[in-house]
């Protein structure tokens, strides 16, 4: 298409209003996008962070400390801590 002037170019027959506002709208769109995006990498770069760090805890179990890795199931791990316990407690008395 050829145009005389830039303001022919702009209104596009009549119909520049919807060309233009549609070429916005689709970029306003692109850059929320990737702002939203961005933004997401970084929350879950902190919260992975916070789990990674807490990801070691140390347990004292009858005077000897255990060094447990967090999974996804904290109950899990208490039960495991407690089933060592009572392992110890019962060749404890068995040895006495």
């Amino acid at each position: 298409m050829n145009w005389s002037s830039w303001s022919e170019f702009f209104s596009m027959g009549g119909y520049g209003v919807y060309v233009w506002g549609s070429y916005f709208v689709t970029f306003a769109c692109v850059i929320g996008e990737v702002l939203l995006i961005s933004r997401r990498k970084r929350t879950l770069i902190k919260s992975y962070g916070l789990i990674h760090d807490s990801d070691k805890e140390t347990y004292s179990v009858q005077g000897e400390e255990l060094n447990i890795e967090q999974k996804t199931s904290s109950e899990q791990e208490i039960s495991d801590i407690k089933e060592i316990s009572n392992k110890k407690e019962i060749k404890n008395e068995t040895t006495s």
